[in-house]
């Protein structure tokens, strides 16, 4: 009975340790995601969103880049076609996340993996593939469980408290807030850029294509949903030239 007792403990202690290394892990992310999250909720209060349906936003869908489109969409007018398309094409990259996840950590369950698929982002996956020796532990799910569910509470509570400053701070300050969409994008752009020259002219390519759409007619959401298919595209055979290279 002892030794059957100390076992458990042994393996409650484990499971408690890999869960505070996880969320030791997803800090960093809790940090980052935080003001960008309140952001995105001020801009959505500003488009028309309730604060319930701005957080059901994030509880949902948890994916920034996708939320702050979304937002500035409804504020265009877009339809919910539009919305959707252009959200899927925009987070088309998760698939791949998902696939690369579930390879790299081939220890874990079909069923711990496919749960938390759902909680991939460039971060978390970034984070979670710096530890996959995790995967090869007992109970190992709990680490990466751990790391996506502080990740996850940062960018829906903190989308919930820019819901709620979003009704009270001045409308002069959260228009200004707008900007934080373009400068989200382009620092997620400039590194890559760095790196390859040619996703810079993928960029401004896709920048024009969207453009030239828009003054000949085409509402915003389906301007930017053909200019990132066409841009997509275009980055297939561009990028193909600099592996060949």
């Amino acid at each position: 009975m002892e030794a059957k007792t100390l076992e458990e403990n042994c393996t409650t202690a484990s499971k408690l340790a890999l869960i505070r290394d996880g969320a030791i892990a997803g800090f960093p992310i809790f940090l980052g995601y935080l003001p960008i999250a309140i952001t995105y909720g001020v801009l959505a209060s500003q488009a028309g969103l309730s604060i319930s349906e701005l957080t059901l936003m994030s509880v949902l869908v948890f994916a920034g880049a996708a939320q702050f489109m979304g937002a500035q969409m409804i504020m265009a007018g877009s339809g919910l076609l539009e919305i959707v398309v252009a959200t899927f094409v925009l987070n088309f990259r998760h698939f791949v996340m998902s696939l690369s996840f579930m390879n790299r950590l081939k220890p874990l369950s079909f069923k711990s993996k496919f749960a938390l698929s759902f909680g991939l982002t460039d971060e978390t996956f970034t984070v979670s593939s710096l530890h996959p020796n995790e995967a090869r532990m007992p109970h190992g799910a709990l680490f990466y469980a751990s790391l996506i569910l502080v990740s996850y509470f940062s960018w829906v509570g903190g989308s919930f408290l820019g819901g709620m400053l979003g009704e009270i701070i001045p409308d002069r300050l959260s228009q200004s807030m707008g900007i934080a969409l373009y400068a989200m994008f382009i620092g997620l752009l400039v590194p890559s850029v760095k790196k390859e020259w040619r996703i810079g002219l993928i960029a401004v390519v896709s920048m024009l294509i969207n453009y030239l759409f828009m003054i000949n007619g085409v509402s915003d959401g389906w301007a930017i949903v053909i200019a990132t298919v066409l841009a997509s595209f275009l980055g297939v055979f561009f990028l193909k030239e600099a592996e060949d290279e």
